[in-house]
């Protein structure tokens, strides 16, 4: 996916409460589900299905939004609209591994391959075409579902339909100025559920890395350095038997110390106490032993070859 600095990218358009569910890259096509569900392209993946050089997908998501519009960003938004669809945003930014990329969702894949096929006028190019026709057969997000193996609807889908739905209930749950080892640690979960962990009222990671950044917080004195940490509400889900004793009251943290958290994640939690936590699950039952050994090396440190 492309980089960006959040500079260039409007507030609306940076979703710290997302991340990605799943994503594969298909014949140059990148491609994935956001953990709410919304299927996307990449802006290099949305490019490659339109048949131009990604450098006019870059170059049309980056004047979105100018005043006034240019004629090719003004039809592709009036064709957003016609779908009945928001027109003001062009991608969904989201952070994976400290990285901002930019997901591209439906109705404005669908908008930007319709104005390439049958709006602008190009010589020897019927690639847009072409994928527009297969998208709006297949529909969006049934293609997308089927090429990175989301399956909603399958065997998975109670894991994904339990995370998201407890990623529902913490939206603006947390002060500001704060941050939830919840929320911080979504996309370790959907590492987790991605390996075949079916996470669940027995299966809560969030809680083991709860309890030991508490420790390390309190072991470390970390409030001299960070400011006091404060209690907020955290709900489960109806079905879950926990939401019973809603609201919970776990910590959440001062932004402050958002990167001593990352940082203690990465070195501490992902290789000492994670293996630790989910051999346990293991003998109880409720993690097969290799998934709970793909999980593990999924979060080892990747080699950078040259």
């Amino acid at each position: 996916m492309a980089k960006s600095t959040s500079k260039s990218i409007a507030p609306s358009q940076l979703s710290f409460d997302l991340v990605i569910a799943a994503e594969k890259e298909i014949d140059g096509i990148g491609m994935g589900v956001l953990s709410d569900g919304q299927p996307f392209l990449t802006l290099r993946g949305l490019a490659r299905m339109c048949g131009v050089e990604n450098s006019q997908i870059v170059r049309m998501t980056a004047a979105w939004q100018e005043t006034p519009l240019k004629p090719r960003e003004k039809k592709i938004r009036e064709l957003v609209r016609a779908q009945g669809a928001d027109d003001t945003v062009a991608f969904i930014a989201v952070q994976k591994a400290g990285i901002i990329q930019h997901a591209v969702p439906a109705a404005v894949c669908m908008a930007v391959l319709e104005y390439y096929a049958f709006e602008a006028k190009m010589d020897d190019n019927d690639q847009a075409a072409k994928s527009f026709r297969i998208l709006a057969r297949k529909g969006f997000s049934d293609f997308i579902y089927s090429q990175v193996g989301y399956n909603p609807s399958g065997s998975v889908s109670v894991a994904w339909q339990q995370f998201h739905d407890r990623v529902g209930l913490a939206y603006h749950s947390v002060p500001d100025g704060y941050f939830s080892v919840f929320k911080e640690i979504a996309s370790m979960l959907v590492t987790l559920i991605q390996e075949g962990a079916d996470l669940g009222n027995k299966f809560i990671p969030d809680i083991s890395v709860g309890i030991h950044w508490g420790k390390f917080w309190n072991g470390e004195n970390l409030e001299v350095v960070y400011g006091a940490r404060k209690q907020y509400e955290h709900n489960y889900p109806s079905y879950f038997p926990q939401s019973a004793s809603n609201p919970q009251l776990p910590y959440c943290y001062p932004d402050d110390a958002l990167g001593e958290f990352r940082k203690w994640v990465r070195e501490q939690y992902l290789t000492k106490k994670l293996p630790t936590y989910l051999n346990e699950k293991v003998k109880q039952g409720q993690l097969p032993a290799p998934k709970a050994a793909a999980a593990i090396a999924a979060f080892k440190p990747k080699l950078i070859t040259a």
